[in-house]
């Protein structure tokens, strides 16, 4: 089924909770609708295919074109050789959702990925991550509609192309072009804990069971106690990626902080596949100062930096962005490192 309306409401579909009209908002709940969602997209009028809203600062009150949402909603679950099980879940199924489920079956995988926001879909395009395991590592294939050639195509996890918080479909050539119908994850049956990373590996080391759904508690009691309530302030979770910078670039931040707060400092960082040395964002914004900082609605959440969340509830994506500046600006005069946004703005700012 398709339904279509015209001058949307957005501000319940963007975890900002930011008010934006759509001129034409489209949700489709089945594959076979998707062709015909396609051709309703006049090539001349932007589009935007929207998942759980959770990464995007809208930052106009009006949104001049189509939001395309899906609400395909399915899980499927293939028993393959070895313990392997392809779950294939509708895109428009929120993320958390889906892991609950695989964790619930016992699967093994998606666990550490509790309680990111965002629906299925959007997990492909962003390759969402948390506590050392992303998406990527568990996609097999992603099914999306050609908008261009009229026609389905299946893309394999190497055809994704994915790297941190990347995917082809973010690419220029790719983006919007792509309606995607569904995605496919290669989950286990056989115990395959990662505890590595973070404070996973200490909430074990008593002896307690380890589980799928008991690693899904300890990471969801992790990130609410870090992360804002939706629905006490508004935010998109982490504004910014981390930075991945090389080792001589990591060596001039050690000297910095040696500089600033004394030589029993310890810079947190993780080495990369690629040599490249990965600096928590959370960290270079905290020490330079800017814990607690605002600009008109917007804050930095009081225990995770790493948010700019809708402090006063009625925050302006100006602020939101008047903010982001702020924090880049800082951090790159603190240390010499450059900051992204993770969160993406719509329609896209020059």
């Amino acid at each position: 089924m398709i339904i279509q309306a015209t001058d949307f409401d957005l501000r319940s579909r963007n975890t900002f909770g930011l008010p934006c009209i759509a001129a034409q908002w489209v949700e489709y709940s089945s594959r076979d609708d998707i062709p015909a969602v396609a051709a309703m997209l006049d090539g001349d009028m932007p589009r935007l295919l929207l998942g759980g809203g959770s990464n995007i600062l809208f930052t106009t009150p009006v949104f001049p074109g189509t939001v395309v949402h899906s609400n395909i909603l399915t899980i499927d679950a293939e028993v393959l050789d070895g313990g392997r099980v392809r779950v294939t879940a509708g895109s428009g199924i929120t993320m958390d959702r889906l892991v609950e489920r695989t964790c619930t079956a016992g699967l093994w995988g998606m666990e550490n990925l509790s309680l990111i926001p965002g629906e299925v879909g959007a997990s492909a395009v962003q390759n969402v991550g948390a506590y050392g395991c992303e998406a990527a590592d568990l996609i097999e294939t992603v099914e999306a509609f050609d908008t261009v050639a009229h026609r389905f195509v299946t893309f394999s996890a190497e055809e994704c192309c994915f790297a941190y918080r990347h995917s082809f479909f973010k690419t220029p050539e790719a983006r919007g072009r792509y309606i995607i119908a569904a995605v496919s994850f290669i989950l286990s049956s056989k115990p395959a804990p990662r505890l590595d990373y973070g404070n996973l590996s200490a909430a074990f080391a008593a002896g307690r069971d380890i589980t799928p759904m008991a690693v899904r508690e300890v990471v969801t009691e992790t990130r609410n106690s870090k992360l804002p309530d939706p629905s006490v302030a508004g935010s998109a979770g982490s504004y910014f990626t981390n930075p991945q910078v090389q080792p001589a670039v990591f060596e001039a931040v050690k000297a910095k902080a040696v500089a600033m707060f004394g030589p029993d400092v310890k810079v947190p960082h993780f080495i990369q596949p690629d040599g490249r040395v990965k600096i928590p964002a959370a960290w270079l914004i905290d020490r330079s100062g800017l814990k607690g900082a605002t600009e008109g609605g917007a804050g930095l959440w009081p225990t995770q930096p790493l948010v700019i969340a809708n402090l006063s509830g009625d925050c302006t994506a100006a602020d939101v962005i008047a903010l982001e500046n702020r924090v880049v600006a800082t951090v790159e005069s603190t240390f010499g490192v450059h900051l992204v946004p993770e969160v993406e703005k719509a329609p896209l700012l020059s």
